[in-house]
């Protein structure tokens, strides 16, 4: 496992609870992590550096990098824009790993990539991982790769020491569980629900019958995403997930921000925000 994202969970795992969830409402008795995820190069690759260094200002523990594509399948309407944006401005993989690399030494959290395998195939796997290790990168989440065709991606992943993120859903079965726990690396990302990302009221009631088989399989963190937007949900996750996982709702708040002077301040409350529920966005 990938040494900044092992202590991370480690350290989230000894740590007390804060923020909106009581001890008593928890089923283990850490405190519940927040990855929080950006789209590289929104709203434009002059920013996209200052963005990374707000997220981690405001307390996210693990730092999600969106790498714009072209042909998403995971990605809700809100991220598909902000990949438009990115690629407009002529944001790249290659240029994501420069701005991770001006900014690693800035940046406490873990940074996993969130990424499709076309971009990763053209620049060359085994060049992909050197440049994303040397450039402070901790882990990947190839979305589109299945398990099933992930070893050869997972092997020179692991090699260069970035973690594979493996994602598991609810219709993922007990034994392909034990099979993504065992293939992945850091911690396994569950999807809350069916579809693609985006901004939800509630978190779907699969999500936590998902977690509950998961621990019935491994020991490994388990991060819920899709669908997270308020501290409210976060509280929710915290009483039976390592860590909750929001995007689309700070992808739109670059977005509604972009155009502003205070874009870096408005992210950085935003996160703090969603981690502890008592400061305001506006």
């Amino acid at each position: 496992m990938n040494q900044r994202i092992a202590e991370t969970f480690a350290r989230l795992r000894s740590a007390p609870p804060r923020g909106l969830a009581a001890p008593e409402q928890r089923d283990g008795g850490q405190r519940c992590g927040l990855v929080a995820f950006v789209t590289a190069g929104d709203p434009d690759r002059a920013r996209a550096g200052r963005i990374l260094r707000a997220v981690d200002a405001g307390g996210a523990d693990v730092i999600e990098v969106g790498v714009p594509f072209s042909d998403p399948l995971a990605d809700g309407p809100i991220i598909q824009r902000a990949s438009e944006r990115a690629l407009a401005a002529g944001m790249t993989l290659a240029a994501t790993l420069d701005v991770i690399a001006e900014e690693r030494r800035a940046v406490r959290a873990p940074i996993v990539l969130f990424t499709y395998a076309n971009p990763l195939v053209r620049m060359g796997l085994t060049r992909f991982a050197t440049r994303a290790a040397e450039a402070g990168v901790d882990g990947v989440l190839l979305v589109d790769v299945p398990l099933e065709e992930a070893a050869p991606f997972h092997d020179v992943l692991c090699a260069a020491g970035l973690d594979p993120i493996c994602l598991v859903s609810p219709t993922t079965s007990d034994d392909r569980l034990r099979r993504s726990a065992r293939s992945g690396r850091g911690f396994l990302y569950a999807i809350s629900r069916f579809g693609v990302t985006g901004v939800r009221d509630q978190i779907a009631r699969e999500a936590q019958a998902l977690v509950r088989r998961i621990r019935e399989q491994t020991t490994m963190p388990v991060a819920v995403g899709f669908g997270l937007s308020r501290p409210e949900h976060v509280s929710q996750v915290s009483r039976w997930a390592d860590a909750a996982v929001v995007g689309s709702a700070l992808v739109a708040e670059v977005a509604k921000h972009a155009d502003s002077p205070a874009l870096e301040a408005r992210v950085t409350a935003f996160v703090r925000w969603l981690r502890n529920g008592n400061e305001p966005t506006a």
